[in-house]
């Protein structure tokens, strides 16, 4: 068994469609984990944010606008104005769910999972229907009856243990060799989606990979293979042919956008290889992730937008100690609030975190427990592992910093304003 997972932007269209059907012909013994269609889970997101404020008729126009957007894609694939009745009953009961649901804040993160993991849904819908159109027979998975998690909303974990007879079940008897299942949703032990956070789709496939004992997974993307730096921030950008597994986890844990940072665990507790391969081209090598590769050496430039920074203090102005932290953070992790950079002093506390938006909640709950906090938005966070004295002249002594932290060849600055 191999698994194969698509990203949104390589199904954006039809033309990426046909590609993907393209890249799996005359597989078999294939599971293929795909993601929402271009831009749709921000649409999607848009049609929540609406639900938030009880506004149905601009929920309304929002799905309208995503049914256009599929129905394109399904006409173009099969060549002429084609009804998919498993489609319209999926948006049917998107709809269903903005007339019907009483809204409650505190069940923002459920009600967020449900209304996105229509992406997946529908994306994989319109794939598999496919697919068995242009003849390459499969059987469509819904991942929330096969993935088992934990109940934490927007950020959840799959119980392995617990899902995999659910999906080896799902593949049984069914006379094909081909499983076309969606990235990034599962169940909740109540039955509620669930989903794995953005990017989840790897995780996804890596957890299916796990499941099956697959001999490989590869994701499929618009590069070459795993780039040393984002090559719209970074001209100079190079692939790295071969990554191993703790190089992978260090890089994701910084921020880079190469795979999710729970992807890699489930690959390397039964040493299955990863490779990153370019959608354009499927005869190409990308780069292959594996337990015996060599350490990387070159220069790796991870750029995370959207950052906002938090310098937190007692307002006893007492030291921040163990017990201090122990309240922060465990304040962060209820509001599922990602941190990426932790610097302290005596009497702060500075963190760059996701942008998110229950970082105004984070704040008010801080100072029910005591401390002041500034808020500083917009900012970024550039990590630079094997830095040398060039690209430290080039990209961080010229910059305006927030935070600077300095550790052997790894620099890290909180950047206001970059200007490279």
């Amino acid at each position: 068994m191999k698994v194969y997972k698509f990203g949104g932007a390589s199904v954006r269209t039809a033309d990426g469609v046909r590609n993907l059907a393209h890249i799996v012909e005359g597989e078999q013994n294939l599971f293929i984990i795909v993601s929402a269609m271009g831009k749709t889970t921000n649409a999607l997101e848009r049609v929540f944010t609406a639900m938030q404020k009880a506004q149905k008729d601009e929920a309304h126009k929002e799905i309208a606008e995503i049914v256009e957007y599929h129905a394109a894609i399904i006409n173009d694939l099969w060549g002429e104005p084609t009804q998919l009745d498993e489609v319209n009953a999926l948006f049917a009961e998107l709809r269903s769910i903005i007339d019907n649901t009483i809204y409650r804040p505190q069940d923002a993160e459920l009600w967020y999972d449900t209304i996105v993991a229509f992406g997946e849904l529908i994306s994989t819908t319109i794939i598999s229907k496919y697919l068995n159109h242009a003849g390459l027979r499969n059987r469509w998975i819904d991942m929330r009856k096969t993935f088992v998690t934990n109940p934490r909303h927007k950020d959840a974990n799959v119980d392995i243990k617990a899902s995999e007879p659910r999906l080896k079940a799902a593949l049984e008897n069914t006379g094909v060799g081909v499983f076309v299942g969606q990235g990034f949703i599962g169940s909740a032990p109540d039955g509620t989606t669930t989903t794995l956070g953005r990017e989840g789709s790897d995780y996804s496939a890596a957890v299916v990979a796990h499941i099956l004992e697959a001999e490989s997974m590869s994701v499929w993307k618009d590069v070459d293979g795993v780039l040393n730096a984002d090559p719209k921030v970074f001209k100079d950008a190079v692939k790295i042919d071969a990554l191993n597994y703790l190089d992978t986890i260090e890089l994701a844990y910084s921020g880079a956008q190469i795979i999710h940072p729970k992807t890699i665990k489930p690959l390397q507790n039964k040493n299955i290889p990863l490779y990153v391969r370019p959608f354009g081209d499927k005869t190409k090598p990308g780069t292959v992730i594996k337990a015996d590769a060599e350490h990387v050496t070159l220069p790796i430039m991870i750029y995370k937008r959207d950052q906002v920074f938090l310098i937190i203090r007692s307002k006893d102005f007492s030291f921040v100690m163990e017990e201090k932290f122990a309240v922060i953070f465990s304040l962060l992790d209820r509001f599922r609030i990602k941190t990426h950079l932790i610097n302290n002093s005596a009497v702060d506390l500075g963190l760059s975190v996701d942008a998110s938006w229950h970082i105004d909640e984070l704040i008010e709950a801080l100072e029910k427990e005591d401390f002041e906090v500034e808020k500083r938005e917009s900012v970024c966070l550039l990590t630079i592992r094997n830095c040398t004295d060039e690209l430290y002249e080039r990209y961080v002594a010229s910059q305006q910093k927030l935070v600077r932290q300095i550790n052997f060849k790894t620099v890290r600055v909180v950047l206001p304003e970059p200007t490279f």
